[in-house]
């Protein structure tokens, strides 16, 4: 990528948790995702806690000190999938129980707010399946999963959905470790105002460049050790700490 065109385009991410997450066990806080995401040079993030929608003034001040945009979201369960909803507030979210309570919330706050299905084919966690086809008008944009190598890709489904129905594709990193953050994010022409209603109508427009390489098999090796046994068992020590 040559000087100008480094420029023109900003990285995105729109999947993120941290150690504030109420249901994931994580060690690495909001300052040091802030940190990091400086020094590869983000200019947009949304902290996605489960349920929760997170908010720190010091921690939003000192982002917009580096430039940042730290857009304020929730990765929500909504009758047993994961909606990701960004640009909202604890209010906006504390009564969200159907896909119907979405639709109005969607009518209420307009295009100032914006929606993706997180990792929608895949097998675990609140992945909504083939179920997207019904509530398909609950969602903005599709998520490009970052765990993915080879024949092993359910996002092909996902892509082939989006271009079907006209919606844009977003690579996050869905980080749960702060090294698995920089990754997989998406790139955008860098709006005159750096607000969420710009970055929205960017990715509305549909001029989006991905960036989401497959999986080496050390990746995999340490995305199953995580998923499957250190964080069952950090989980499990807190519970019987409490």
């Amino acid at each position: 990528m040559n000087t100008e065109d480094a420029a023109e385009w900003m990285k995105v991410d729109l999947h993120i948790h941290t150690l504030d997450d109420p249901k994931d066990r994580l060690d690495y806080s909001a300052r040091e995702l802030l940190a990091r995401a400086r020094r590869l040079g983000f200019s947009v993030l949304a902290i996605t806690l489960h349920d929760k929608v997170w908010h720190d003034d010091d921690v939003f001040a000192a982002a917009q000190r580096m430039g940042i945009l730290l857009i304020p979201a929730a990765e929500m369960r909504i009758e047993g999938a994961d909606i990701i909803l960004l640009n909202v507030s604890a209010d906006d979210v504390s009564a969200l129980e159907t896909f119907a309570d979405v639709r109005e919330l969607r009518k209420r706050l307009g295009e100032s707010l914006f929606s993706i299905a997180p990792h929608p084919f895949y097998l675990l966690g609140g992945s909504i399946g083939a179920r997207l086809m019904e509530e398909l008008d609950c969602f903005d944009a599709i998520e490009f999963c970052h765990f993915h190598k080879s024949i092993f890709n359910p996002n092909r489904r996902a892509v082939s959905l989006a271009a079907k129905f006209g919606k844009p594709v977003v690579a996050t990193s869905d980080a749960h470790q702060l090294r698995a953050f920089g990754q997989h994010y998406t790139m955008l022409p860098r709006p005159t105002n750096l607000t969420p209603t710009e970055v929205f109508a960017q990715l509305r427009s549909g001029r989006i460049r991905i960036h989401s390489p497959a999986a080496t098999f050390s990746e995999l090796l340490s995305t199953f050790y995580f998923v499957f046994i250190k964080h069952p068992l950090r989980a499990a020590f807190v519970r019987d700490a409490v």
